[in-house]
């Protein structure tokens, strides 16, 4: 099962990351958190590695819902958004599926809502 919607595209890593962040946007998400893996991991490990960041989306009213159904789910939010170089001018972005992540809680009104924002984040890959 996947568990992620994702899409390559012929396109240079700084330009893909800017241009999910603003596919987001137009589903209102906007991004809470970056990390830089290409960078942690030559200061943490001293390893090289490639252009690698993942992205925590939110979108607010889907947040605020889903903690109003589950007060735990706060351990998986948001949602994480990776943004990878996998060949020159070549980019991956990948986002999380929330109604896969959310099956296992056993909450149909989370899935409910967990649907609804997985069909807006795939509309925004897609759109990339």
């Amino acid at each position: 099962m996947k568990y992620y919607f994702e899409k390559k595209i012929n396109s240079g890593f700084e330009e893909t990351a800017a241009k999910i962040t603003e596919e987001l946007k137009k589903y209102g998400f906007g991004i809470l958190t970056e990390i830089n893996m290409h960078d942690k991991f030559k200061e943490k490990l001293g390893k090289d590695f490639r252009k690698y960041r993942i992205l925590g989306a939110c979108n607010p009213s889907f947040a605020y819902k889903a903690v109003q159904i589950e007060d735990k789910i706060g351990t998986m939010l948001p949602c994480s958004v990776i943004v990878q170089e996998v060949a020159p001018e070549v980019t991956e972005v990948a986002i999380i599926d929330p109604y896969t992540s959310m099956k296992g809680i056993g909450s149909e009104e989370l899935l409910k809502l967990a649907s609804e924002a997985g069909e807006m984040l795939k509309k925004a890959v897609d759109s990339v």
